[in-house]
């Protein structure tokens, strides 16, 4: 398989709309820019496997997998994964996990709470799809886990453009077009 270098692995909410959100509905894309200043979207080689994460990278304490779990580590979470398949977005059972992340552990319950057919992609990952039924609980339910943006970071990125309302669930989206 040929490696595409030109893939930007780190993307906004905004650009994952830009870029797959060709076939999702108005209410989907509004409701999925509410994550936008809270989180970022992180790729590896397949460009239609994102996990969310916050745009932090905070990190907790976390058990380093050894056997006796004596010995702690820092890692960060990802508070899901979506996946775009022909034009339809799913929420995957499992995140990328890695030696610096770790999957938040509300990802387990938001996947068992959503209803209908499980898709089975490449390696055994198990989705399901996310549509206009289900787009507020699963956005609602990562925003209540995922941190809001810290002050030192509000500062920093408010030389660049307004905050207002980055911390608010009501994010002003009404720069971006739907």
């Amino acid at each position: 398989m040929k490696k595409n270098y030109k893939m930007k692995k780190t993307i906004s909410m905004k650009q994952f709309i830009t870029e797959f959100g060709e076939d999702m509905t108005k209410p989907m894309k509004k409701k999925l820019l509410e994550l936008w200043p809270r989180c970022i979207l992180t790729r590896d080689e397949k460009s239609n496997i994102l996990d969310l994460k916050h745009v932090e990278h905070i990190q907790y304490d976390c058990n380093s997998g050894d056997k006796d779990g004596s010995e702690t580590g820092k890692k960060e979470y990802a508070y899901g994964q979506f996946i775009i398949d022909d034009g339809a977005l799913y929420f995957s059972e499992k995140c990328l996990e890695s030696d610096t992340v770790m999957q938040m552990p509300a990802v387990d319950a938001i996947f068992d709470s959503l209803k209908g057919e499980e898709m089975y992609f490449d390696d055994g990952v198990r989705a399901k799809k996310v549509d206009d039924d289900n787009i507020d609980y699963v956005i609602d339910s990562i925003l209540k886990v995922c941190p809001a943006m810290s002050q030192a970071h509000l500062d920093i990125i408010s030389k660049y453009c307004s905050t207002d309302d980055f911390n608010n669930k009501n994010t002003n989206i009404k720069d971006y077009h739907l």
